[in-house]
């Protein structure tokens, strides 16, 4: 359960030219079929870095905010600093892969990503774990863009696949450790780092990708060179995003003054100057960060609203879900990873299911895996209210089951499915802003069910209340996933051939 799909963010100045000059590299000798490899396992390293790393904090957060202290906020802005600066960070972090190559923006994000866990790990406060959390997500989003490119240049246009049958298997295998991994790690208490190990852990994976990609990364000439980094529109889409998250996060512990309201309203206002700088770049024939013309196709319009609500649904109900377990029912950040495995184990079960069915039913699947995870939480929903301050994890069990194999359902078709009305030249700009607009929603899904969740707990303790208030929140999700359904009418039929 994480803010990171198998989507390849593509650089977002369009789906360039960037296929090996040898695509037979990985067949030209046992010698150079090794060094591809071994610079796959360093872009399999990188992306699994960001993965874990989403996974594992959400599920050390509230042990955090037991250590450091500070608000409920806290928990909400452990997740939300990382994702919501990996939404805005992704726009440059694309385009400077075109204009530097590749292979050093990697290298360059993996080290700052690495030297920040440090400052993770060392925070003394929460505002300071909070701000090294967002410098962090910057990183990722520096690094994690260059990861598809530099498999398309390793192994060429032919070989990419066997490549990418190894990715989804690893990452969705990284998706289910996580919780479970962040818990063992916290429970664990490593040297007395309690859950500051959670990011020490990147500091000797990180260093050695980096020694082995200095040597077996290719260093192909950039996409771009000599291009000029469009710096005001990726200040507008960060500045945009953050006024409408900020708020939402903070407005509950503050009583909601005025400027938490005309706040959101400022950054919607940010973003449509974002998008009338980028229509201005395109008419003068200046290259820009995201295809004007993609905003103009409701089908793929549509798909941005689809993943911006069903990617925030999840969000949210992992946060619920953690919150009552740990803060609530006094689970162990271990027992917490356990109690909520049934969800990443039966999605893997919807994925395959999808895989099958996503050919002949198209969009269809998407409707049925909403519906699907929408009616696993309602019943989550109907068994705390019966438990209440008596709930176990085994009472809901069964339920999360359901709601992670409908969530399995919808995360393997959506994106071909929402790209598959989409020009093949804007193919690179359009997997690009849907994965800066998945990372936006997981941020904003966390503070708006956060809110409803911290309302409902009060000034209250014990465990009925943190039930009560899981309820509250579980529903808001449910309204998330319902406002998503609306938007599949609106979606190309079947997925886009050849998916990625």
């Amino acid at each position: 359960m994480t803010s990171t799909t198998l989507e390849p963010p593509a650089t977002l100045a369009g789906d360039a030219a960037t296929v090996a000059t040898e695509p037979a590299r990985a067949q030209a000798s046992p010698a150079a079929a090794r060094a591809v490899w071994t610079g796959f396992a360093v872009v399999l390293a990188a992306s699994v870095m960001d993965l874990l790393d989403a996974t594992i904090a959400q599920t050390a957060a509230p042990a955090i905010r037991l250590d450091l202290g500070g608000s409920y906020a806290t928990i909400e802005w452990v997740t939300a600093a990382y994702t919501l600066a990996m939404a805005t960070g992704l726009l440059l972090g694309g385009r400077l892969g075109d204009l530097l190559g590749r292979r050093r923006v990697l290298l360059g994000g993996m080290a700052a990503f690495t030297f920040i866990s440090v400052l993770c790990a060392v925070a003394p406060s929460p505002d300071a774990l909070i701000g090294a959390r967002a410098l962090q997500g910057l990183a990722a989003a520096v690094m994690v863009p260059q990861c598809f490119g530099l498999i398309r240049e390793l192994f060429g246009d032919e070989g990419q696949q066997r490549a990418f049958a190894i990715f989804g298997p690893v990452m969705g295998l990284a998706a289910v450790a996580g919780p479970l991994l962040g818990g063992a790690i916290v429970d664990a208490d490593i040297l007395n780092t309690g859950w500051r190990a959670i990011f020490l852990i990147n500091v000797p994976v990180g260093l050695a990708a980096l020694a082995i990609g200095r040597r077996a990364l290719p260093d192909t000439a950039p996409v771009a060179p000599g291009g000029r980094l469009d710096l005001p529109s990726v200040l507008l889409a960060m500045a945009g995003g953050f006024a409408i998250v900020y708020p939402l996060v903070e407005g509950r512990e503050l009583g909601w003054p005025a400027w938490c309201v005309a706040m959101p309203i400022g950054g919607l206002a940010l973003l449509g100057a974002f998008a009338a700088l980028q229509a201005r770049r395109h008419r003068n024939k200046a290259t820009t960060l995201v295809e004007p013309s993609l905003l103009r196709r409701r089908p793929y319009v549509s798909g941005l609203a689809l993943v911006a609500t069903f990617i925030g649904a999840m969000g949210g109900m992992v946060l619920a879900l953690n919150v009552m377990f740990q803060n609530g029912l006094g689970f162990s950040p271990l027992a917490c990873g356990i109690a909520t495995c049934a969800i990443p184990l039966a999605a893997i079960g919807g994925s395959i299911s999808s895989a099958v069915l996503v050919a002949k039913l198209g969009r269809i699947v998407l409707w049925i895996g909403l519906g699907t995870m929408a009616a696993g939480l309602v019943a989550v929903d109907l068994v705390l209210r019966a438990q209440g301050a008596e709930l176990s994890a085994w009472d809901v069990a069964a339920p999360l089951a359901v709601t992670g194999f409908g969530m399995g359902m919808i995360f393997m078709p959506m994106f071909d499915v929402v790209l598959a009305g989409v020009e093949p030249h804007q193919l690179g700009s359009a997997s690009g802003l849907l994965e800066s607009i998945q990372q936006l929603g997981m941020s904003i899904g966390i503070a708006i069910v956060g809110t409803v969740l911290f309302d409902a707990v009060g000034a209250a303790h014990g465990p009925a209340a943190f039930v009560g208030a899981a309820d509250h929140a579980l529903l808001v999700s449910v309204g998330l996933l319902a406002a998503a359904a609306l938007t599949v009418a609106w979606l190309p039929r079947h997925a886009r051939a050849g998916g990625h």
